[in-house]
């Protein structure tokens, strides 16, 4: 399973004291734990009130459900009316990240991962030509080498 950051801004209207957002970061955290996700230590008193952002690590692919449940953690952390920022996955060049980064294009590949002579990573990742006809290869490429940090090679059937 892949592992998400969720970014959160807490305080949109800029009105909570640098007390209170120490308060909402702890609680946060408490909060976090108990619903299995991870509070990333940001400083957020120190912040401008626009760059005001918790950051959670939680374990699952869907966006949606992700944004969802870091919002009500951080509504219920800090008393606002928090607002979704931007949603990254955590790369570990797992073969689950190869199929996420398909999934994000919207496809479903074979991946499968060999070791070269020199006792290198490659993936070979199968794809479908009707799916290339609307996402180019290089697209794809450069996306899958980036996540996993190694060699692709990108099969047609």
């Amino acid at each position: 399973m892949r592992t998400a950051v969720v970014r959160v801004g807490v305080d949109p209207a800029g009105q909570l004291t640098p007390a209170q957002l120490a308060d909402g970061m702890t609680r946060l955290r408490e909060l976090g734990g108990a619903a299995g996700a991870e509070v990333v230590d940001n400083n957020l008193p120190a912040m401008p009130p626009n760059r005001r952002e918790a950051e959670l690590l939680i374990a699952g692919d869907d966006p949606e459900v992700l944004t969802r449940r870091a919002l009500d953690l951080c509504a219920e952390a800090f008393g606002t009316e928090p607002v979704a920022g931007v949603l990254t996955y955590i790369s570990r060049g797992t073969d689950d990240d190869a199929r996420g980064v398909l999934a994000g294009f919207g496809l479903a590949g074979d991946v499968i991962r060999t070791v070269d002579d020199d006792g290198w990573d490659v993936v070979h990742v199968a794809l479908r030509r009707a799916d290339l006809e609307r996402i180019p290869e290089s697209r794809i490429h450069t996306a899958l080498e980036a996540s996993l940090n190694c060699e692709v090679h990108i099969r047609i059937v």
